[in-house]
């Protein structure tokens, strides 16, 4: 399940609900908000955190809150009365630390509760266990790190996440934006420090490959461009790549419908499509023999022989080849996506 990001510190206005329409149409299942940034005005959360549950509720999305006890306590709402969240489209609760484990327990069989993922404990587990904590609706969520150089290492994260998976959680954990980023940082807001900077999609598919089940975006919006890419993963499993091109295309590359697929057998240095030879239509003559830096489109030339036609995303900057014609190029803000062609993934270049 993928999510995006609505926070509190401004209304909810007829924008903020074009954005979240805009995303829910793009495909992501939930919204993730917080009551505990200090710079927000309390008076003011209450109503905006009901009108942010409204549009959710109306576009069947998923509503996760961060709270902690003094949060609660700004709102006038005390734990024995999270019915009065649900009533406003809240389904779950993000709790950090603070709050005991027989009152998460108690929670935990009246709604859906994510519990800190870096911090739960052997002990904890046992106290919930112990208390009679519904387990169906824990789940365990990361931190984001607004601040640089502060986000989490991977190799830590994925044994962290493996072992809150063996104990029965469900991981959550966020990828930064591209668009509003949110300050008083900006430096986006990842789980991870690897991902800080990384194109959206493929930090998100990088903590599904580090066990997490599921990601929010952290940030509060999308370019339109990178929304689309989100939408076409979700719908067709496909990765679109933006490229442009240095010389003339074979006729079979400008078709805009036409998906190409990376071979089972993953290469080291490039991308490799499966498609590419079989589409060959004539003979394809030496043009714009160059250095094959990371990124570039590469064809294959009739010096290659029977290699003739074959199509490559490089992945690593690679010298020139008299048999290897440079087409074009992925677009910069697309380089990340090239680390998330698994095997067989589809693929389609948007020229």
């Amino acid at each position: 399940m993928f999510g995006f990001s609505v926070y509190l510190s401004a209304p909810i206005t007829a924008c903020t609900k074009n954005r979240v329409a805009r995303l829910a149409k793009s495909g992501f299942e939930g919204v993730f908000t917080s009551l505990n940034l200090p710079e927000d005005d309390s008076s003011v959360l209450l109503q905006r955190l009901t009108d942010l549950g409204s549009e959710c509720r109306r576009l069947r999305l998923e509503l996760t809150v961060d709270i902690s006890t003094v949060a609660l306590e700004r709102l006038g709402i005390s734990l024995d009365k999270v019915h009065e969240l649900t009533d406003i489209g809240v389904t779950q609760l993000r709790i950090d630390n603070g709050i005991p484990m027989p009152s998460v327990a108690a929670l935990s069989r009246k709604m859906g509760i994510a519990l800190n993922a870096s911090t739960i404990s052997k002990q904890d587990i046992e106290l919930l266990k112990d208390s009679q904590a519904n387990f169906n609706n824990l789940e365990a969520c990361h931190n984001y790190y607004p601040r640089k150089n502060t986000g989490l290492e991977e190799k830590w994260f994925n044994q962290q996440n493996a072992w809150l998976k063996k104990n029965g959680f469900t991981v959550i954990a966020f990828a930064p934006g591209d668009s509003d980023l949110r300050g008083p940082v900006f430096a986006t807001l990842p789980t991870l420090e690897s991902g800080r900077y990384q194109h959206p999609l493929a930090a998100a598919l990088n903590l599904l490959n580090n066990n997490v089940n599921k990601v929010y975006i952290g940030d509060a919006d999308l370019q339109v461009e990178t929304a689309a890419q989100f939408d076409s993963y979700f719908r067709f499993n496909t990765l679109l790549l933006h490229a442009t091109t240095e010389i003339d295309l074979p006729e079979y590359l400008t078709a805009g419908d036409l998906v190409f697929h990376q071979r089972p057998d993953v290469a080291r240095d490039a991308v490799r499509l499966r498609e590419g030879r079989s589409l060959k239509e004539k003979t394809i003559k030496p043009a714009n023999i160059k250095e094959r830096v990371r990124g570039a489109i590469t064809l294959d030339n009739k010096l290659a022989r029977r290699y003739e036609g074959e199509l490559q995303l490089i992945k690593r900057n690679l010298p020139a080849d008299p048999t290897v014609n440079v087409l074009g190029y992925i677009s910069q803000n697309d380089l990340d996506l090239l680390e998330a062609c698994g095997a067989n993934q589809a693929i389609q270049l948007v020229f």
